[in-house]
This record gives C-alpha cells, structure tokens and sequence, in this order.
C-alpha cells in the first residue's frame, strides 16, 4: 500500500515487523528512490504538529480494500 509522508513524498510499505532488540512493532517502507526505511509503527502512523495544526504522519494513497459483502437474504425470508 502507498502512503504519502506529510513533506510530500511518496512510500510503499513493505512489511510490518518485529525490532529484535525490544520488540518494537515496525514498518518497513520504500520511497520512490528505492531507499528502505525503518520507523516504528506507532510513529509511522502517528501524527506531527506542522505550523501548530496536528497532521498525519503518512496519508494512505490507495483505496483501503472493499468491506466483504454480505450474502443477500434468501428469498422470501425477513430481513
């Protein structure tokens, strides 16, 4: 999934992993550069104080996926 950083560049995330040092939750992810990076989770989706006004770290670029569909009633039973 893409992300765009709030300085405006653009990242795919790899994967999210465990730091084994302390067992940080991380994501791994690759700017349009091909450079790999390393933050922890709870910054990588945390939030900045850009100019006083709180922003999101990274802003998904890509649609999230569908909600699953439920399966329509069978006919003739109450909904």
């Amino acid at each position: 999934m893409r992300f765009r950083h709030y300085k405006g560049g653009v990242y795919e995330v790899v994967c999210e992993a465990i730091l084994e040092a302390d067992h940080t939750a991380v994501v791994v992810y690759r700017g349009q550069d091909g450079q790999v990076w390393v933050r922890p989770r709870a910054s990588f989706f945390g939030t900045v104080d850009v100019e006083g006004t709180r922003l999101p770290r990274f802003v998904p670029l890509d649609p999230a996926p569908p909600d699953p569909v439920s399966p329509d009633p069978a006919p003739g039973s109450a909904h």
